[in-house]
């Protein structure tokens, strides 16, 4: 369906292209015909001119939103590429070592552990991947009931811990005392997406020294805001409302070390507002961190 229409918007803008080509030949054609003999011919070439300028700069500027598009869709085809060959290639390594070698128990369980940890990431990119498709169709949320939030961001942090093997103090989580003021509508599944994904952001681009800190905090009668900070990379300030774009990973060379397909935060996005809330950005600049807001309608009682 989406190939489909985006078929025919390209096939739209390119009919547009030999139009206004056509128009401007028209154009000076009839204008070194009359030449200025008569003013109503000036007055719909002005006209004229002033259409075709118009659509050269709307043809222009899908142009280079095409452009970038397919630049962002390379490089999420590049970066998936790697997030998959690379688990691959380990787990195949360490099977071949069993397969070949004597291995000590002890050896061999630790072998064990890292092709189930390659696993889980192979996974993780494999489910990143088929989320992004399905929140790009489906804006609606498909499942929704009462969701105790805080709940969930604490079984969210607690398996991020977990997976990242992190210290206590590397993740710190703090939340209001009462769970019912922290109650959602929503479908759970889809939150704990949206609170794992922006959790491993801030791991990921917190380099070695992991700093994160996630607050979970009721403003008002109407919001529950999420806030997960971090002191890694940071963001330069043009780039806060690019990062939830689809494909997009902020350029750099600090930025491309760290492995990802550009989906996470997109993902991020659509199951927040297809649950009436909002996420946004703030960074103090490359080097000063990262704070992501997600923030969410309380559920009325």
């Amino acid at each position: 369906m989406r190939i489909s229409s985006r078929r025919k918007t390209i096939a739209f803008f390119v009919a547009l292209g030999i139009c206004l080509v056509a128009l401007a030949v028209a154009l000076n054609v009839g204008w070194i015909i009359f030449n200025w003999r008569a003013g109503i011919f000036f007055f719909f070439g002005v006209l004229f001119f002033v259409a075709i300028i118009l659509g050269l700069i709307l043809n222009t500027i899908y142009l280079v939103r095409e452009i970038r598009r397919n630049e962002q869709h390379d490089s999420f085809i590049n970066a998936v590429t790697h997030e998959l060959k690379t688990p691959i290639a380990s787990i195949r390594l360490y099977l071949e070592t069993l397969q070949h070698r004597e291995v000590e128990a002890q050896q061999r369980l630790q072998f064990y552990r890292l092709m189930l940890d390659d696993t889980d990431r192979l996974l993780g990119t494999v489910e990143q991947v088929l989320k992004a498709g399905e929140v790009g169709v489906n804006r609606d949320v498909l499942h929704s009931v009462d969701v105790d939030f805080a709940a969930v961001a604490r079984e969210c942090v607690e398996l991020a811990r977990s997976r990242h093997h992190l210290e206590p103090d590397s993740l710190q989580y703090t939340q209001p005392e009462s769970s019912a003021a922290t109650t959602v509508q929503g479908d759970p599944d889809e939150l704990h997406t949206a609170v794992t994904n922006i959790l491993d952001n801030a791991i990921k681009y917190s380099g070695k020294d992991v700093k994160v800190s996630v607050e979970l905090a009721v403003p008002d009668e109407k919001r529950v805001v999420l806030r997960i900070s971090d002191r890694g990379l940071g963001i330069p300030p043009q780039q806060l409302k690019r990062i939830f774009k689809r494909f997009y990973r902020v350029p750099g060379r600090p930025y491309s070390r760290v492995k990802g397909t550009g989906l996470g935060l997109f993902i991020v996005r659509a199951i927040a507002r297809a649950h009436g809330g909002k996420v946004f950005a703030e960074s103090g600049g490359e080097g000063r961190g990262t704070t992501v807001i997600f923030e969410l309608p309380r559920a009325v009682a």
